[in-house]
């Protein structure tokens, strides 16, 4: 199916709104692609906002409430609001574009510029978030051990230099928090500019990433409107190599140092 049929197909099965990333979701989930970009969930709110403008009430898709769409003559009940700009998932964001949550520390094979790897959700294409600027926390087995920035060096650049520093030993997993975009090709908007952000976005931010990163027991919910897309890590596949690799050098060394037999005379 195209885009457009898929999230058709997706809405009339659910009979209820559904929010972007539900729908993007259940698409991969029923295989109704062949292919997904790597940042699916926005890829399915563009394909309705863009209906909404350009088709106007030809358009088969409603927006009920922020985030959340449904089809037009449905028969839910829900109110159909009017129409957010092509920007809601820029507006939903804030500050933060793409997050990572307690991300494993050994499945990156650490260098000056490490591959960073992530996707949307399965069988999305693959992010590779070295380049990725903002705010990272290192988790040990116990909590956060140490909360950073990373403003003129990229977020691979700065993990990579704490598997050398005083905290080398320290950690084993890490949260990330992320200014730039996914684009659909995989790559970070790194050109995008930060514009003139609302003091109140600003805080709202910062309190979500708290929550989110810190997970205080008395806190009941997520940090307010705090609609990031969450990313899932992958293991660089190099190594996976590198481990087939010591594990041939570790057979052929085996093999080589058994005693051969007494030859027979």
């Amino acid at each position: 199916m195209d885009w457009k049929d898929a999230i058709v197909t997706v809405l009339q099965d659910a009979k209820v709104p559904m929010h972007y990333t539900e729908i993007a979701e259940q698409i991969a989930l029923r295989s109704l692609r062949d292919e997904l970009t790597a940042t699916p969930a926005n890829t399915v709110v563009a394909i309705i906002t863009t209906s909404l403008k350009n088709d106007g009430d030809r358009s088969p898709f409603s927006r009920t409430s922020r985030g959340y769409y449904s089809l037009r003559g449905a028969e839910q009940r829900a109110p159909v609001l009017e129409q957010e700009s092509e920007t809601e998932t820029s507006e939903e964001t804030g500050l933060v574009n793409a997050f990572g949550m307690f991300w494993e520390r050994s499945k990156v094979l650490w260098a000056s510029q490490p591959k960073i790897l992530g996707q949307q959700q399965t069988a999305s294409i693959s992010v590779d978030f070295c380049d990725q600027r903002g705010v990272y926390l290192l988790h040990d087995s116990q909590g956060v051990v140490y909360v950073g920035r990373t403003t003129d060096q990229n977020l691979g650049r700065r993990l990579y230099q704490h598997t050398l520093d005083r905290l080398a030993g320290r950690w084993t997993r890490f949260s990330w928090f992320g200014v730039y975009p996914v684009e659909e090709n995989g790559t970070l908007r790194t050109a995008a500019a930060l514009e003139a952000i609302d003091t109140d976005v600003v805080i709202t931010t910062m309190e979500a990433v708290l929550i989110e990163g810190l997970e205080p027991r008395q806190n009941r919910k997520r940090g307010d409107d705090f609609q990031a897309i969450e990313f899932i890590q992958l293991e660089d596949p190099e190594i996976e190599s590198e481990r087939n690799l010591r594990l041939l050098q570790e057979l052929t060394t085996s093999v080589r140092s058994r005693p051969h037999p007494a030859g027979g005379g």
